[in-house]
C-alpha cells in the first residue's frame, strides 16, 4: 500500500488520520482502499444500530400519519392505501438497487460516486458533479422539510392541548424549527458518541410507539366500513380523471419513505459496510412498510366523520382522529407526543446523513469552502464543521419561512425531485454497465485505480457480496428505473388542478436551478478543482 507521489501537491489533499487496517478493520479498510480512499471515520455503526438509523430516518408509519391527507384528497381511501402499496414496491426495488451499488462502493459519497464510477468517461465528472450537488440539496430540503414539519407537530399538540388559549404564528414554528436544529447539532456534535445508542434505543420506542398508537385507535375508535375503505375513491384536486388524481396524491406516500439511502452516507462509519448496509437498509424498508401499511389501514377504519376531523384540525388530520376515538384531549395529546418524538429523532438522523454527504463532497473539492468543509474533529473523527454548515443552512432556510410559507415549502419541494433524480441517474447507469457487462465479477482482484478502469477493459467497478444475480438483477433494475421516472415525472405536479401561487408546485423551478446553476458554475470554476473522487491512496 502507497502513497501517490503527488498527494498535497496538485491534489491538495489533507489526512486527518494516518490509515490503519485492524484484523476487525482489514476488509472495510481494503474496501475503501480499492476506491482510492482513506479510513478516517470511526466506526461506531453495528448492524443493530444502523438498523435503528434505518427505521427512525424512513419513520414511515409515523409519516403515514403526518402527511394522511395528501394521499387522502387526491385518491381516497382506496387511493391511499393501493398507493400506498405501489410505492411500497417501487422503494424496494429502488433500495435494492441502491444496496447493490453500496455493496460495490460502500463511500459516503454514495450517488455523486458511483455516477463518476459508472458514467461514460467524456461525461462522468460532470454527471458525478451535478449528482453531488442535487443529492447534497435534498438532503438538505429534506432537513429542512423535517425540521418544519416538525415544529408545525408541536404547535398542532398545543392546539390540541389548548384550544381556546393558543394563538398559532407563523413565527412560532420557525423558533420552533431552530430548536428542534439545535437538538440535532447536538446529538451529532457534543453527543457524537451516543448516535450508535441513540439510534438503537429509537428503534424500540419506533415498534413500542407504533403499538401504544395501534391498539387504542382500534379499540376505541368509530367503526368504519372495510368495503367502503377498498373501493372509495376521491378527487378533491379537481383533475381531468380519477387516475390522475391517483398519480398525484401517491406523492404523500412517496415523501413517507424518503431517506432510505440514510445509511448509504454512514458507510465509512459502519462496519462491514459492504454486507450490513444493504442488510440494514432493506430490513429497514420491510419493517417500515409493514407497519406503515397497517397503521393506514387502522387510520382509514377509524377515520369517522371526516368534515369534522378537518374542522378540528386540518394541518394536522390525525390528531382530530386520535381526539375523536380516545375522546381525551389529553390520551391523544400522548398518541401524538409519540409521533413528535420519533419525528424529532429522524431529523437527527438527516442532520447525520446530510453532514456526511457534505463531508464527503467537500473531501472531494466538489463544493467551495472545501478545504474547511473535509476537515474531521481530530479528537472524534467527526466532520464538524460539515455538521454546522448544513445546519447553518438549514436554519438560515427558515427565515424563508417568515416572510412567505410558499416560498419556504418552493425550497424544500426539491427533497423528492432531487433525491429521486440522483437514484434515477445511478439506477440508470448501472442499469447500462450491467447490460453490456462492465462489471466485473466479486472475485476479480481490482487496485484503486482499476477499480474505476479504463475505458479499454471497460472495467469500471466490481461486483459487491450484496448483488440480485442474473436476469432478475436487471428486471429489477429496470423496474427501479420506470417507477423512479414515474415519480419524478408527478413530483412536479401541483396538488390542485386550478394553481395559484400558494398551491403551486414550485420543485420543478427549484431543481432545474440547481441542475443549471452547478452546471455552469462547474464550467465556469469548479472545473479546476473537481475532477471526480479524488484517488488518495493506492494499493
Amino acid at each position: 500500500m502507497s502513497l501517490p507521489p503527488n498527494l498535497g501537491k496538485s491534489d491538495d489533499v489533507e489526512l486527518d488520520v494516518v490509515p490503519s487496517f485492524t484484523a476487525t478493520g482489514q476488509k472495510d479498510g481494503l474496501a475503501l482502499a480499492r476506491l482510492g480512499k482513506v479510513a478516517v471515520l470511526k466506526r461506531r455503526f453495528g448492524y443493530l444500530s444502523i438498523l435503528g438509523f434505518s427505521c427512525t430516518v424512513l419513520i414511515t408509519w409515523e409519516a403515514s400519519l403526518v402527511l394522511f391527507l395528501v394521499g387522502f384528497q387526491n385518491g381516497g381511501p382506496a387511493g391511499n392505501i393501493y398507493g400506498y402499496i405501489l410505492v411500497w414496491i417501487g422503494t424496494v426495488s429502488t433500495f435494492v438497487v441502491l444496496s447493490e451499488l453500496v455493496s460495490i462502493a460502500p463511500t459516503s459519497g454514495g450517488q455523486y460516486h458511483w455516477v463518476s464510477m459508472l458514467a461514460p468517461r467524456h461525461l462522468s465528472v460532470l454527471l458525478s458533479y451535478i449528482s453531488g450537488w442535487l443529492t447534497l440539496c435534498g438532503w438538505l430540503a429534506s432537513l429542512g422539510s423535517g425540521c418544519f414539519l416538525t415544529g408545525g407537530l408541536i404547535q398542532g399538540l398545543l392546539i390540541l392541548c389548548q384550544p381556546d388559549t393558543y394563538v398559532p404564528k407563523n413565527w412560532h414554528v420557525t423558533l420552533l424549527y431552530w430548536a428542534v436544529i439545535m437538538f440535532c447539532v447536538f446529538i451529532n456534535v457534543a453527543a457524537g458518541w451516543l448516535l450508535p445508542k441513540f439510534e438503537g434505543a429509537l428503534l424500540v420506542l419506533h415498534i413500542l410507539g407504533f403499538f401504544a398508537i395501534l391498539i387504542p385507535l382500534l379499540v376505541l375508535g368509530p367503526q368504519g366500513n372495510a368495503k367502503e375503505l377498498f373501493t372509495t375513491f376521491i378527487n378533491m384536486g379537481g383533475w381531468d380523471s380519477q387516475g390522475l388524481s391517483f398519480c398525484v396524491g401517491i406523492m404523500g406516500n412517496v415523501f413517507s419513505f424518503v431517506g432510505g439511502d440514510g445509511p448509504i452516507h454512514l458507510s465509512e462509519e459502519i462496519h462491514n459496510a459492504q454486507v450490513v448496509v444493504p442488510r440494514s437498509i432493506m430490513a429497514g424498508i420491510a419493517i417500515n412498510g409493514t407497519l406503515g401499511f397497517v397503521m393506514i389501514i387502522a387510520v382509514l377504519l377509524r377515520l369517522g366523520d371526516v368534515d369534522a376531523v378537518l374542522a378540528e384540525n386540518p394541518a394536522f388530520p390525525f390528531m382530530a382522529i386520535f381526539h375523536q376515538a380516545v375522546q381525551s384531549r389529553a390520551g391523544a395529546a400522548v398518541m401524538a407526543s409519540i409521533v413528535m418524538v420519533l419525528t424529532i429523532s429522524a431529523n437527527v438522523g438527516f442532520s447525520a446523513s446530510t453532514s456526511r454527504i457534505c463531508w464527503a463532497f467537500a473531501r472531494d473539492k466538489g463544493i467551495p469552502g472545501w478545504r474547511q468543509l473535509s476537515k474531521l474533529s481530530p479528537r472524534t473523527s467527526i466532520p464538524v464543521n460539515a455538521v454546522a454548515f448544513t445546519s447553518v443552512i438549514a436554519a438560515l432556510l427558515a427565515l424563508i419561512n417568515l416572510g412567505s410559507t410558499t416560498a419556504f415549502n418552493g425550497v424544500i419541494s426539491i427533497s423528492i425531485a432531487g433525491l429521486f433524480s440522483s437514484y434515477l441517474l445511478t439506477s440508470s447507469l448501472l442499469l447500462y454497465r450491467r447490460c453490456t457487462g462492465a462489471i466485473a465479477p466479486s472475485n476479480t482482484a481490482l487496485s484503486s485505480h482499476t477499480s474505476q478502469a479504463t475505458d479499454n477493459s471497460h472495467t469500471y467497478a466490481i461486483w459487491g457480496p450484496w448483488k440480485v444475480p442474473g436476469i432478475l438483477g436487471v428486471a429489477n433494475n429496470a423496474f427501479a428505473c420506470v417507477y423512479l421516472l414515474f415519480v419524478f415525472f408527478f413530483s412536479f405536479w401541483p396538488t390542485y388542478k386550478k394553481v395559484e401561487p400558494a398551491t403551486m408546485n414550485w420543485s420543478v423551478l427549484v431543481t432545474g436551478t440547481i441542475a443549471g446553476v452547478s452546471a455552469l458554475y462547474y464550467v465556469i470554476a469548479a472545473r479546476r478543482t473537481y475532477r471526480g473522487p479524488v484517488v488518495e491512496i493506492t494499493l
